[in-house]
Formats: structure tokens, sequence, C-alpha cells
């Protein structure tokens, strides 16, 4: 199985404004490669990916129909405050963030 790990809505530690392009440039390629990914998984302001429309969404959308599940952190949206504007996919939870990193056979985490 393999899981995409979104910590963040940005890759990399550099500038926020070319951090977010390069992270929606990634999600954008994934979706359109033969990369098969079994779930995606959003953590901390990688919760943004799945509560804003934009292009990331898009990627996102993309994987999910091509077989992906989406899975959002339930702490993570309560703390933003943002559990009734998730647009794709499902709340997930630690112990569930647990048990897929522990038999995931493959993790990516741009």
């Amino acid at each position: 199985m393999t899981l995409l790990y979104l910590n963040s809505n940005m890759m990399g530690a550099g500038e926020p404004e070319l951090g977010k392009l390069l992270l929606n440039l990634f999600l954008k390629k994934l979706a359109a490669s033969d990369v098969r990914v079994d779930l995606v998984g959003c953590v901390n302001s990688g919760i943004f990916l799945t509560t804003e429309p934009g292009e990331a969404l898009e990627s996102l959308k993309a994987l999910q129909a091509k077989g992906a599940r989406i899975a959002t952190c339930g702490t993570c949206l309560d703390h933003y405050g943002l559990r009734a504007k998730l647009l794709i996919g499902e709340v997930g939870a630690m112990d569930q963030t647990v048990a897929v990193m522990a038999m995931a056979d493959k993790i990516i985490r741009p």
C-alpha cells in the first residue's frame, strides 16, 4: 500500500509562495502519472488542500478518481475550525494514521 502523506500545504521549507507552487506542480504531475496512490493523508496545514478550492484540490480529485482514498485529520480540522468545509474525502483519526504508516509499503512525502 502506498500512502501520500501531506503534512503541509507547501513543498519544502523556504519561501511560502514557491512552496505552494511546487506542491501544486508535484500533485498535478503525480495525478497524471502511473504511480499508484492508495491513500492520501492530510494533516497540519496539509488540511488546507482538502478544504480550499484550487489546483491542489483538483489534483486530489484526480487521484481519488484513480482509486485513492483521501483522509483529513479530524483533530486538525477542529483546530482550524474547518470540519464543515471539507471538500473531498473523509475525516481521519490519529489511530488510523499510526496503523497506515506502520503497514504502508511506501510513504511519499513531498
